[in-house]
Formats: structure tokens, C-alpha cells, sequence
């Protein structure tokens, strides 16, 4: 993995529109089938469409924190 890939956020990796992704802090899972009541995020949003300043809803991390899940 280059460092180019190691910086870059989730949503210019190509996941899927279901990926569900953990907080490599505090193990939050952001699951799009969901989304997220403390930001308001609508249930079906991908991660790659969260907004710019979305952060983890339980421990502020960044987004580029969040790593995909293996379902």
C-alpha cells in the first residue's frame, strides 16, 4: 500500500454502496442500510455520500478512520 492509498478517504476507494465501515477508534459501525440518527443521515446513504464534515458519531473521528467490513 502506498502512502497515497493510506490518506485516502473511504469514498475515492470504490466501495460499495452497502459496505458497512468500523471506526478504527472506538469500533462504531457506520452501516448504510441505517445511516445515522445523530447526524441525520437518511437509512440507504453509502458512506461514499456522507458530507465533507461527518465524523464518527461516537468518538469525532475522521472519516478516513473508518475501515470496510468483511461480511
Amino acid at each position: 500500500m502506498d502512502e497515497r492509498t493510506r490518506s485516502t478517504p473511504a469514498r475515492q476507494i470504490g466501495l460499495g454502496p452497502a459496505t458497512r465501515l468500523e471506526c478504527g477508534i472506538c469500533w462504531t459501525v457506520y452501516d448504510p442500510a441505517l445511516g445515522d440518527e445523530v447526524w441525520q443521515i437518511p437509512p440507504g446513504t453509502p458512506f461514499s455520500e456522507l458530507p465533507p464534515h461527518w465524523t464518527c458519531p461516537n468518538c469525532a473521528a475522521e472519516q478516513r478512520s473508518f475501515l470496510p467490513l468483511d461480511d
